[in-house]
């Protein structure tokens, strides 16, 4: 959507220029290297991050999931290495051949409330930009389906949990690496099922193991439209985040353009940047989605295939990509060679 990025730097620079000193990369080698890989101008390319949840503490049942100190710790890096812009900003220079050197954009998926309650603080502090691709279904106590699953799997407290009475066999939840053998192997069973039929799934999950389920794990409206009058960006990631490829080029559009609505009637703001929901070419959304992102008006969309953007690439199948790794120097390199990937597209 069209709004500035805050500018500003944040008034105690002394804690993250320490930071960031500390991060051990060599931070002006870093910025040297970036910048051959992403130069200005015509020869720009555009790093464009992607997150999901960024929770408060580590979360042992999701040990490589992103949290509060780790995020702030990366996004000192990325402030340190890279010139961060506003992702309409981005796609614009992109679009104009105008990048500035070591362009990035960050990203947040789904909806989460810990992005509000947890990132967007650490964001605020860095004087960070960040676009927020909601699902609009969710929003005020909703719950994703895989949420569903997993919290069912953390929460309940038997040994051993029976599911042979939807055809998903028996599992033992005896020790915690278990527990997320079981939820990785209910997930590849459920995944791909029809929209509905995964959600009556997770939920009959849910019923047989008798657990208290959170409500509090998506944003709610205010603090969606708190984000955007902040100056962030807030974009469609259709309605009940389904998997388009599974769905008829009706029901995608409607998914699609009811999420933009819905949104678009929550901040009173244009919302013209859309990401595919699991966002993988070919499986999860195909030239038909391109098409219908096009058609309904967006300027932007965004896939979750790795790479960098260049000059002339197809602003409808935007990369993203976010290194893994705990070292400034696997950051960095990742990043760079990030540069390197073959991008996955439907459309040449």
């Amino acid at each position: 959507m069209g709004v500035s990025v805050r500018k500003s730097r944040p008034q105690n620079e002394a804690p993250i220029a320490n930071a960031a000193q500390s991060a051990g990369a060599g931070n002006s080698s870093v910025r040297g290297l970036l910048g051959m890989l992403s130069p200005a101008g015509a020869r720009g390319r555009l790093t464009i991050l992607i997150f999901h949840r960024v929770h408060a503490q580590p979360d042992d049942f999701f040990p490589q999931e992103m949290h509060a100190a780790a995020f702030r710790k990366r996004m000192i890096w990325v402030r340190t290495w890279f010139n961060v812009l506003a992702l309409d900003e981005a796609v614009s220079g992109l679009a104009r051949g105008s990048l500035p050197a070591r362009a990035l954009a960050i990203t947040f998926d789904d909806g989460y409330a810990d992005n509000y309650t947890v990132a967007w603080p650490i964001l605020r502090e860095l004087g960070l930009h960040a676009a927020f691709f909601v699902a609009a279904a969710f929003l005020d106590g909703g719950r994703m389906w895989n949420d569903t699953l997993a919290e069912t799997i953390r929460r309940v407290d038997v040994p051993s949990l029976d599911l042979s009475a939807l055809d998903l066999g028996r599992h033992r939840l005896d020790s915690l690496d278990a527990r997320r053998e079981a939820f990785r192997a209910i997930l590849q069973r459920i995944r791909y099922l029809p929209q509905q039929r995964r959600e009556d799934q997770a939920n009959a999950i849910a019923r047989l193991a008798a657990v208290a389920l959170p409500r509090d794990q998506m944003m709610t409206t205010l603090q969606v439209r708190s984000l955007a009058a902040a100056g962030m960006g807030i974009g469609g990631h259709t309605l009940n985040h389904p998997t388009l490829a599974r769905l008829d080029d009706v029901e995608a559009r409607r998914e699609i353009a009811a999420g933009r609505d819905a949104l678009e009637a929550l901040i009173r703001q244009p919302v013209t940047l859309f990401a595919y929901p699991n966002g993988k070419p070919g499986s999860d959304y195909t030239a038909a989605h391109v098409g219908i992102a096009r058609y309904l008006g967006f300027s932007a969309a965004v896939s979750t295939a790795w790479g960098a953007a260049r000059i002339g690439d197809s602003l409808y199948e935007l990369p993203r990509f976010t290194p893994w790794g705990r070292t400034a120097f696997e950051w960095a390199w990742r990043l760079a060679q990030n540069f390197r990937t073959r991008v996955d597209r439907v459309l040449a």
